[in-house]
């Protein structure tokens, strides 16, 4: 299977120099110039992953990826920043991003995020669709649902919520997660792992407060009861 990717950038030098290397290696590539453009291209097709700029004129990528996000399109998000600053990084992330590079960055450590990131998507859970608290949901396909119908969650959401499963009844700590599900050691923030599992709470829990599903072990890390 050849993947297909979407690169969003509006430094003509970066766009056409990832084009040449990611088609280099295997991969079919797309091109957006500008955030409303890479908007409009993610909107009628599919991609399997979409590397996106985060400084760019008209609407940033953050703006993008908030607005794919709100849409429901799971697709892996790889943020590219020239911001060294920790809160565009985290913001990124909490808004569905699934990970990020910052300029300048080597050839070697994209490729490896690219191929870490696509490698995770290939996963399968057992079974085609489980139920976990009042979510029925199948990760093959990405989609959720509760009685009030159709669920949105990120990518990043479903990977986490599938560790916890696989890892239920036990202990998992946020370098695990941090670990595996970002796919490397130096992970942004042990907060934004927090932010994720409150946000999947609010879709799986009665009470997001009082959690019964996602348990908080404190000091240490989270547990999925099942």
């Amino acid at each position: 299977m050849q993947y297909k990717i979407l690169v969003v950038d509006d430094e003509p030098n970066m766009r056409l120099g990832l084009k040449d290397n990611l088609e280099f290696e295997g991969y079919a590539v797309d091109l957006g110039d500008n955030g409303i453009d890479g908007l409009n291209l993610i909107l009628k097709n599919s991609y399997h992953l979409i590397l996106l700029d985060v400084m760019m004129p008209g609407m940033s990528g953050l703006d993008v990826c908030k607005k794919v996000r709100e849409k429901g399109i799971a697709t892996p998000i790889l943020l590219l920043t020239a911001k060294s600053e920790e809160m565009d990084k985290v913001l990124g992330l909490e808004l569905g991003a699934d990970d990020y590079v910052t300029k300048p960055f080597g050839l070697r450590e994209l490729l490896a995020r690219i191929k870490a990131i696509l490698r995770r998507g290939e996963l399968k859970a057992p079974g085609a669709s489980t139920t976990i608290g009042k979510l029925s949901v199948n990760f093959e396909t990405y989609t959720s649902e509760n009685t009030a119908g159709p669920v949105r969650m990120s990518h990043k959401e479903y990977e986490i919520l599938h560790y916890l499963l696989q890892r239920k009844n036990e202990i998992v700590t946020r370098h695990d997660l941090l670990q595996q599900v970002w796919g490397y050691d130096e992970a942004p923030t042990t907060r934004t792992v927090d932010n994720f599992i409150v946000k999947i709470r609010q879709k799986i829990e009665e009470d997001a407060n009082d959690p019964k599903i996602i348990i908080t072990v404190h000091g240490t890390g989270y547990k999925l009861i099942r």
